[in-house]
């Protein structure tokens, strides 16, 4: 890694809130580490790697679903919020991991999934039970339409997330029940105040109670429907089944559903908050979650950047649709700069368990070279941005997507499969090759595989013997976690060097105003940031990153900073640089500049 030494004397100022300096890594439990040799990772696994998360640099460790569940959707159907599924451990395996988190000053974070439930929680046995049981109106029923002909019909033509209707007929009480996701996992009705008390009760005191220190929170904008359940406008009139996340997005009372839980909950115990806020494209509408004021939430991930190339989110949500490198820069120009004159905070990733890996996607793995250089420049792009920044798992030995020539066999992921057989069932043979196509790069399926630690069998992941829940890559022999940390020049090296800049300078890289440089030039992804003003001026420091195959021309740094050339210093670069004032960028090459 090419650096100077950084002077941090004017590093900012004053006391902010901990989390928005925090570096946070997601881990997905059961492709993690395993511990016994079942093939599934679990808690005494993760608590083994505590050290390489402490050694990266990390935080926060965000643990996704383990409670009790039928893992219809891989823990994200919860059948009991106080137990943790076996394969995972126990509640007191998650004790022991706060305790050793904690004593590195590590603090945890769990997934909260509280828009629906498992259909196997006693909370929904209760209330298929019968009509007139407490807790029929926990969850949301409706009686059937019925056409001329007799035929039954679901309330409404919503479409769900994994295909098919939003609703499922229930034979014991002759109802339909809402179900934004799979048929296992059907919604809460937030309308019910007792309800919301006993999610606030049993999903998340508990938790803090026993020292988690906040959680993620699950489509935190769909707890509010639209209470006239009409149907959606016909969208695609191939399907009985329409698109229509209006109707449950951001709806009528979703502020007040959000505030009373940070008023009875969230502020009081002082917890973390992370909401995954989808369908909701504008800064005015993100504004009032993360606005400080209105005491809501800390932070969100919006989506934008991240589901480029994906189509609509429904019917062709993986039908790949390329993009210019300019559309990518222009949505993380609105992402960075929206809070700026405001109480609202925002955050930084571009991996996570529910998208292609970002080599994959935004970088190149064509050859070994390609791969090195472009991992290199994903990390100084993310290091560099402005909010709260959440690694995923592999992300920082740069893991890549499964290989092409692997088959749907190899696809365990319930939205996947349902995505393609849907393709497959319609009879149009060119639909099917480009869901196929989509889902080799942008399927849920490819972050989950699991972690590469070594060249031993199986990737270290597990025992040499044991058969992994999901494949593990082919290439685990030359990109692992063990092979790299003893290579200065690998990729994750080069994160924990630019992890450790991003927090010394915090004012410019977390704090600091974005504005792009050349935001048309479809090659040289450049831009600005601004930090705090000292005795010599604002200091600034310009990230130019060359996301193209070739060499290309160096934006004009000493004009970009406003400053002579003889004030211009090279701060950090992906490659080891003879002439610090180099015009040319190589292949995937990224440099920061800075003024001071």
């Amino acid at each position: 890694m090419a650096s100077l030494q950084w002077d941090t004397k004017n590093a900012i100022a004053g006391k902010t809130q901990w989390w928005k300096d925090a570096t946070v890594y997601q881990v997905y439990p059961a492709s993690f580490k395993d511990s016994n040799g079942d093939g599934w990772g679990d808690l005494p696994g993760l608590i083994s790697k505590i050290d390489h998360l402490q050694d990266l640099g990390v935080d926060v460790v965000w643990v996704s679903p383990i409670f009790e569940s039928p893992q219809k959707d891989m823990g994200y159907d919860v059948s009991d919020y106080q137990a943790i599924y076996a394969p995972y451990g126990t509640v007191d395996d998650v004790d022991a991991l706060v305790a050793e988190c904690h004593s590195r000053n590590i603090k945890v974070i769990l997934d909260l999934v509280v828009n629906h439930t498992s259909t196997e929680h006693k909370w929904f046995k209760e209330s298929r039970s019968s009509m007139d049981n407490p807790k029929r109106d926990w969850y949301i029923w409706k009686p059937a339409r019925y056409d001329a002909n007799g035929l039954r019909h679901p309330p409404t033509n919503w479409r769900g997330y994994f295909a098919g209707s939003t609703w499922t007929w229930d034979e014991e009480t002759s109802q339909y029940y809402l179900h934004l996701y799979a048929p296992d996992q059907p919604d809460l009705n937030w309308e019910n105040a007792a309800c919301r008390e006993a999610i606030y009760e049993n999903a998340l005191k508990f938790w803090l109670e026993r020292g988690v220190d906040g959680f993620r929170i699950d489509t935190v904008n769909k707890y509010s429907k639209r209470q006239d359940f009409v149907d959606a406008p016909v969208t695609d009139p191939q399907s009985p089944h329409q698109p229509a996340p209006e109707m449950w997005c951001n709806g009528p009372r979703i502020h007040e559903f959000i505030h009373e839980m940070y008023q009875k909950v969230l502020g009081p115990y002082n917890a973390l908050s992370v909401g995954e806020l989808s369908n909701t494209p504008q800064p005015s509408q993100v504004i009032p979650y993360v606005s400080a004021a209105a005491k809501e939430l800390d932070m969100v991930f919006e989506f934008s950047v991240i589901r480029l190339g994906t189509g609509n989110g429904f019917g062709a949500k993986y039908e790949y649709r390329p993009y210019a490198l300019s559309k990518l820069k222009s949505l993380t120009e609105t992402w960075q700069a929206f809070i700026e004159g405001t109480d609202a905070w925002t955050t930084v990733f571009c991996e996570n368990h529910d998208n292609g890996r970002a080599i994959s996607r935004f970088g190149d793995s064509s050859t070994p070279e390609a791969w090195l250089q472009s991992g290199k420049a994903i990390a100084l792009w993310q290091t560099t941005m402005t909010g709260t920044l959440f690694l995923y798992q592999g992300q920082e030995i740069g893991m890549v997507n499964m290989p092409a020539t692997w088959g749907m066999e190899e696809y365990k992921d319930l939205e996947s499969r349902n995505f393609y057989f849907e393709a497959a069932d319609s009879g149009d043979q060119s639909r099917l090759e480009r869901t196929m196509k989509g889902l080799q790069i942008l399927a849920r399926d490819h972050s989950r595989i699991p972690f590469q630690w070594d060249d031993s069998p199986n990737a270290g992941f597990t025992t040499g013997d044991a058969k992994p829940w999901m494949r593990v890559h082919d290439n685990f022999r030359t990109i692992n976690a063990a092979k790299q940390a003893s290579d200065p020049n690998s990729i994750l090296s080069f994160y924990k060097d630019a992890l450790q800049l991003r927090k010394e300078h915090s004012d410019v890289f977390i704090h600091g105003s974005f504005k792009l440089v050349d935001p048309e030039d479809e090659f040289v992804f450049a831009y600005l940031k601004e930090g705090s003003i000292t005795e010599t001026g604002r200091r600034k420091a310009i990230v130019v990153l060359n996301l193209s195959r070739e060499a290309r021309p160096c934006a004009d740094i000493s004009r970009a900073l406003k400053c002579r050339v003889d004030e211009v210093r090279l701060a950090v670069g992906t490659r080891e640089l003879v002439n610090d004032q180099s015009q040319l960028l190589a292949p995937w090459e990224g440099r920061v500049y800075t003024n001071y």
